[in-house]
């Protein structure tokens, strides 16, 4: 998991709608799921597409006439690498730092806390 590269919020957009789809995809479905978000040309899709190949994050296989990408890096494995390195580079690896600005911030609520408070119980528990 360390060699997992962060990617540009442009490439995570369509990471997301091909890691939801949980199957692989033609750059049109990705076109078609973006439509009312962004705008993109076709051919900013596939140029995106293509980064996302050649960084690995991507296979594509040919059918017929048409190439479908498949993800090679899991979501989970995604989300835990982003933030494993967002706690270390902004927290300093403090969780209390990370949950006390999330809190403060009025991004989580008290009924959060106590979530996270059940959620840390049961795994300390196992």
């Amino acid at each position: 998991m360390d060699t997992i590269k962060r990617i540009p919020d442009s490439e995570l957009e369509i990471m997301m709608i091909i890691w939801e789809a949980d199957k692989p995809v033609s750059s049109t479905y990705i076109i078609e799921k973006l439509k009312g978000e962004k705008d993109w040309a076709h051919t900013t899709v596939l140029n995106f597409l293509a980064r996302l190949v050649d960084r690995g994050f991507l296979e594509t296989k040919k059918k017929g006439r048409f190439n479908y990408y498949n993800s090679l890096i899991s979501e989970k494995d995604y989300l835990q690498k982003e933030s494993k390195t967002f706690l270390e580079k902004m927290h300093r690896n403090s969780l209390k730092s990370l949950v006390a600005s999330l809190y403060d911030g009025d991004a989580i609520s008290k009924e959060d806390l106590e979530e996270l408070s059940n959620f840390v119980d049961e795994v300390s528990k196992s």
